[in-house]
């Protein structure tokens, strides 16, 4: 406790500097939007986000201390602070929310409308914040010595590293821009293939394949190459053992859920055929299995987060130092029941007194469970899909057996998922950003005002995001499989209706035992063998580029580690830049232009060429392309060392 007390942040608890002002406020809205985006695109595409917050804290430090010059750094803080609350409302609608756009494109239900998708956002963010507040006591302060959280840490250090900040917000808008003219040429103009295809004839079943594309790259580089791995084994046990097995036992039968033989299938839409009729099932299952088995792996800890955080539930409330101010019990506990009320009696949300009953009490206790689990495992590895499987799996039981099992009990198990998914992550982010400004001496009030803003800012925006990227392209499809929310899906639809081809599905959850036995963690090889390989080998890529820098004799560890730090800010970059031009060709896509869209009118005045892929459309063009990319990873890292020296 000693060691506590004597904790003296980087800003003195009584000196008053610049926090929660106009500039910080402003600029943390854009980039809650920016962000909130970005990371929606990529998690419909990939399954995954990334966080926000040290991208966030550098870019503004660029503009307001750059720019600006102006210097505060609780300035800076509480723009990452609003601007990292628009990933996580991204991350939890965007696993579960494209559902019901699936469904109405079945036949089942109808789409949300802009204001339902808005209101569950906030929702689940305002509920994620206030259910932190009173545990920020318990968590961030008692337990200074004993929560690391990681994610928080790193970011007071960038902040503290304020004189770096030009440099360093340079490199990120680099890595924007770049990302932004490549996706530009490759899919706006379509001047090159964005995704290279090689199927293996002489190896019937099998394919391998790359989408070429910055986001991939960047999100392979900033999970470094142990996490590609796991991915890219689990696309390689799909694609190269399990869909080659099909063929050769099944290529003369019909295999349910396909209506054509697996030859004829093949034959028609290649490896892609199989894998989209028969290894999404198996992928489902893996994944489900995985989100389990972390949860079940997590229980002791989940019970002694929950026993520790009610204990020092709301202790030192009534502190008046500077650095210890939260906001008010009573505002916590009206804001919650109100929301709950919302919930309840909003015909909206699509939930019922049961369903909101089910919300507050899962949210608290996940919001608990996710606020702990960060500090120690920090917020990539956060389970939240685990928790978001589990929620949808009783709830969806529940449901049933009160005789809720039509589309309406779908749709409110879904609506009741998404809720709970955005309130673990929103009290994920938020344990990192008060750990954040614990560190470095901010007001928790106002952090946590900051906190709202983002979430209602970002829960207006995610319903137009979500609109836009399904009318481009729609969920399930190629460009946005969507694979978070298509598995939400095939759960509540095993429960509810059990029309799953569940001899698949429990092939891919006895492969995640299999994984679990062999100590691999499972989710990253569960979501590689669900996704598509063209997937899994871009973020291999990006993997393997860390690992060079990581593992090269001729540097100390001091160089490899600034190496890698700049390499992880140009990657959060590659991934805002890619983001940002995939929702303007989204916009583009759908801007209806005579016959057609903006988009068909500008492929009609390319050179054919272009437009047609017949000349720089080759796939050995295409992988040029992107080993030049990466090539300007290695030149934002250790060659720019290099040229300085």
């Amino acid at each position: 406790m000693d060691e506590k007390q004597e904790f003296k942040p980087y800003v003195p608890a009584d000196k008053v500097v610049p926090e929660f002002t106009v500039t910080s406020v402003v600029i943390g809205i854009l980039l809650a939007v920016l962000f909130g985006g970005a990371n929606a695109y990529l998690g419909l595409r990939v399954g995954m986000t990334v966080s926000a917050s040290i991208p966030a804290a550098v870019i503004s430090m660029g503009i307001i201390r750059m720019i600006m010059k102006r210097e505060s750094i609780l300035e800076n803080n509480l723009v990452q602070t609003i601007g990292s609350a628009g990933e996580s409302v991204a991350a939890g609608a965007i696993f579960t929310l494209p559902a019901l756009f699936i469904w109405a494109e079945e036949g089942i239900g109808s789409k949300p409308n802009l204001f339902s998708i808005a209101l569950i956002a906030l929702c689940g963010g305002v509920l994620g914040v206030l259910f932190m507040i009173p545990l920020r006591t318990a968590l961030i302060v008692e337990e200074h010595g004993t929560l690391p959280y990681p994610e928080g840490q790193a970011c007071a250090e960038v902040l503290i590293a304020g004189e770096e900040g030009g440099a360093k917000a340079g490199t990120v808008f680099a890595g924007l821009g770049i990302a932004a003219v490549y996706k530009f040429i490759a899919d706006g103009l379509k001047a090159f293939p964005s995704e290279v295809d090689f199927p293996i004839k002489a190896y019937k079943g099998s394919g391998i394949g790359m989408d070429v594309l910055p986001a991939l790259a960047g999100v392979g580089f900033i999970c470094g190459p142990k996490i590609s791995s796991y991915l890219f084994a689990g696309g390689t046990l799909a694609w190269f053992v399990i869909m080659p097995l099909i063929y050769l036992f099944g290529r003369n039968i019909v295999i349910y859920p396909a209506d054509k033989t697996v030859m004829e299938l093949y034959a028609e839409q290649g490896p892609s055929g199989l894998w989209s009729n028969y290894v999404k099932y198996i992928g489902a299952g893996a994944v489900a299995a995985g989100g389990i088995l972390s949860l079940i792996k997590s229980l002791p800890l989940i019970v002694r987060t929950f026993a520790k955080a009610v204990k020092g539930f709301g202790a030192k409330a009534g502190s008046t130092s500077r650095t210890s101010r939260d906001l008010p019990m009573s505002f916590v506990l009206a804001g919650a029941g109100v929301i709950a009320i919302v919930i309840w009696l909003l015909p909206a949300i699509p939930v019922s007194l049961l369903g909101a009953l089910i919300i507050v009490i899962f949210g608290f206790f996940f919001a608990t469970v996710s606020s702990r689990m960060v500090g120690i495992v920090g917020s990539s590895n956060n389970p939240v899909s685990g928790m978001a499987i589990a929620t949808l799996l009783f709830s969806s039981l529940i449901l049933k057996a009160t005789g809720n099992s039509g589309a309406s009990g779908m749709v409110s198990a879904i609506t009741i998922g998404t809720i709970i998914c955005i309130i673990a992550a929103i009290a994920g982010d938020t344990s990192q950003d008060l750990k954040t400004g614990y560190i470095i001496g901010a007001t928790p009030r106002k952090q946590q005002m900051g906190e709202l803003i983002g979430c209602v800012v970002s829960a207006i925006a995610i319903g137009g995001i979500l609109y836009l990227l399904n009318a481009a392209w729609g969920y399930g499809s190629t460009e946005l499989p969507a694979p978070q929310a298509t598995l939400m899906k095939v759960v509540v639809e095993g429960v509810m209706g059990g029309n799953l081809p569940w001899t698949l599905v429990m092939i891919g959850v006895f492969i995640a035992i299999v994984v679990e036995v062999l100590g691999i963690p499972v989710l990253p090889f569960a979501i590689g063998l669900y996704l598509p390989i063209h997937l899994s080998t871009p973020m291999m890529a990006g993997g393997l580029v860390r690992l060079w820098l990581e593992k090269r004799k001729k540097a100390d560890e001091k160089t490899k580690k600034a190496d890698v730090d700049n390499g992880i800010l140009y990657s959060a970059g590659l991934i805002a830049g890619e983001g940002m031009i995939g929702i303007l060709l989204a916009v583009f896509a759908v801007i209806p232009v005579g016959d057609g869209s903006f988009g068909d009118v500008v492929g009609s005045i390319l050179p054919a060429s272009l437009s047609d892929n017949t000349v720089l459309g080759s796939n050995i063009v295409g992988l040029v392309f992107f080993a030049l990319l990466l090539l300007t990873l290695l030149k934002f890292t250790c060659w720019r060392k290099k040229k300085a020296n």
